[in-house]
Order: C-alpha cells, then sequence, then structure tokens
C-alpha cells in the first residue's frame, strides 16, 4: 500500500486505544492545529454518496454550553432539582477539549441506516486519531445528547447528536478493561 509503511505501529494504535472517563481528563488536551488534523481524519470515513451525514461543533464556550444544557433540560422538565441541572453544568463542563458530533442524513437515494453508520465511523476515527495525537477520548451521549433542540442550539437543525467527545489527558494511568471473548463475537460461515 502506497505510502504506509509502519503496519506494526497502526495495529499497535488500534490495539490500544481506549476511553478515559470524561472527568478525569485534564490540560493539555488537543491544540487547534491538532484538533484540526485529529477532525479531518474524523471525516475520512465510508460515506456511500459522498453525502457528508454528518458535521463536527467545536464547542469553545463551556459555561455558554452549560446555560444552553440547563435551559433544554428544565423546558423538558420544569420541576428539575439542583442536582439534575448541577449535573448538566458538570457535563459541559468536563475535560479541556469538547467536541459535538451531530449525525445529519441527507434524504435521496442513499440509506438512512449507511448514513448512520458513517457518522459512527466518523466517531471512531475521532478517538483513534486522538489517541494517535497522544490524548485520550470519551464518547458520552447521556442525557444531554437526546435534549429536544440540542442539534439545533448547535447549528444542525433535522440532526441528531451521535456523541459529545471529550478530549485530553488523563489524570492518572489508565487500566485496561475487560475485552470481548473473540470467540464469542468471531463465526464462520457456513459453520
Amino acid at each position: 500500500m502506497a505510502g504506509f509503511n509502519d503496519r506494526t505501529s497502526t495495529l499497535s494504535l488500534l490495539l490500544t486505544r481506549r476511553s478515559a472517563k470524561a472527568r478525569d481528563l485534564v490540560s493539555p488536551g488537543p491544540t487547534d492545529s491538532e484538533l484540526g488534523q485529529i477532525l479531518a481524519a474524523a471525516a475520512r470515513v465510508p460515506d456511500h454518496g459522498k453525502l457528508a451525514p454528518w458535521a463536527f461543533v467545536i464547542i469553545e464556550d463551556r459555561a455558554a454550553f452549560a446555560d444552553l444544557l440547563q435551559r433544554l433540560y428544565r423546558a423538558e422538565k420544569p420541576d428539575a432539582g439542583r442536582l439534575e441541572l448541577d449535573a448538566m453544568t458538570s457535563f459541559a463542563t468536563q475535560a479541556p477539549v469538547l467536541v459535538a458530533l451531530v449525525s445529519k442524513p441527507v434524504e435521496g437515494h442513499i440509506p438512512l441506516w449507511e448514513q448512520q453508520l458513517s457518522a459512527g465511523a466518523a466517531a471512531q476515527n475521532l478517538l483513534v486519531a486522538t489517541h494517535a495525537m497522544g490524548y485520550v477520548g470519551n464518547w458520552l451521549t447521556a442525557a444531554p445528547a437526546f435534549l429536544p433542540g440540542i442539534a439545533e442550539a448547535l447549528g444542525h437543525p433535522g440532526g441528531r447528536i451521535a456523541g459529545f467527545f471529550f478530549l485530553g489527558t488523563p489524570k492518572a494511568a489508565l487500566e485496561e478493561r475487560p475485552r470481548p471473548d473473540m470467540a464469542g463475537i468471531v463465526s464462520r460461515w457456513p459453520g
């Protein structure tokens, strides 16, 4: 394959990628230049029809984002208590860098499922590229991703939040988590 000389490093990168809890990510996070490279890599995914059925939103003003989450949460749940609203602020202010991935399928002949899978592939590339830069990412949805009006408020009417990506440096060394038993998830056909 042209220009691809270090398969061992690439495979090692894929086999060592893991997430950290967003609340455990601290500075430094990716610089603007590094984030640009991460997002460029995230956009290099299978995309039947060349539709780019997803978009990235870099959330820079975390206080304003926390206010937005609280406002949308209160609209959905007017009797929300202080702990629930504080949880929205905590969510919004984790990790040094925050990127929203919006799934925004395009009407036409390309099946919706294929477009949603493309958004998922963009999410995975974002995490792998973050790892390649020496940082750690965490892909979360949680209640904020499902708040009515969130995609519109982030500039993408009709879209859905595929996830929020918290990027930074872990406070402590990451421990490996249990992985699936390959015998349980790989089969051959006909068997």
